[in-house]
């Protein structure tokens, strides 16, 4: 009579012993997960031997895991090179303009500025206000009426009594007047990119002429 019990085979203490000395990991590679499967074959109780679905379970559940984990390296490797590849692109907009909404802008020595708002319906009368550090307006652009749609309008650098306004910051807000009243509108400013960085998510900032860092995402229009 063979006589048989419950108790794990020496030999496979021996094996687990064997794969973890020298190894201080977390996980088990492809030759040892078949080194422990050989060892739990070669010391199975005869009368209960090992179904033949029990086995091609336990080597599709690793191959499947396996597959996650390499796939995971997979699309890690080809998001990093896609943010690379996206920042070596930004790179080139830096020395450029883009339309962003911050209202904002970095006047020059005899520059101008250029922008646009978005109407949703048309009005009677859309007006550009040019405000400097202490909130002052300097300049009125009346637009007159406008349909609906994009509107764009450039300031030529000038205060109201026609003299060149100081170079520095200035806010720029517009309004529309509809037959209800008078809306405030976004405004959109054409501002010069001094550097493009990355930042801790992988995307990409760019350093605004008097603006400072804002996220790419906020780019209306590359001019």
């Amino acid at each position: 009579m063979i006589e048989t019990n419950n108790a794990v085979p020496d030999d496979i203490f021996r094996t687990v012993r064997e794969l973890d000395t020298g190894k201080q990991r977390e996980e088990l590679g492809q030759e040892d997960f078949l080194k422990l499967m050989t060892t739990q074959l070669e010391n199975q109780d005869p009368f209960k031997p090992m179904e033949n679905g029990d086995f091609l379970a336990q080597i599709a559940q690793f191959s499947t895991v396996s597959g996650i984990g390499d796939l995971q390296t997979s699309f890690d490797k080809l998001s990093q090179s896609l943010v690379s590849n996206q920042a070596l692109q930004a790179t080139n907009l830096v020395g450029r303009k883009v339309l962003v909404p911050t209202g904002v802008v970095d006047l020059v020595q005899g520059g101008s500025v250029k922008g646009s708002v978005e109407l949703q319906g048309a009005s009677s009368q859309v007006t550009v206000k040019v405000h400097d550090r202490s909130g002052q307006i300097v300049r009125e652009l009346q637009l007159g009426s406008q349909s609906a749609g994009n509107v764009s309008f450039q300031w030529d650098g000038l205060k109201s009594d026609g003299q060149f306004a100081t170079p520095g910051n200035y806010l720029i807000t517009a309004e529309a007047a509809y037959d209800d009243g008078v809306e405030a509108l976004e405004t959109l400013v054409a501002t010069d990119v001094n550097s493009v960085t990355l930042n801790n998510n992988g995307g990409l900032l760019l350093d605004l002429a008097g603006v400072g860092p804002i996220d790419f995402s906020e780019v209306r229009q590359i001019l």
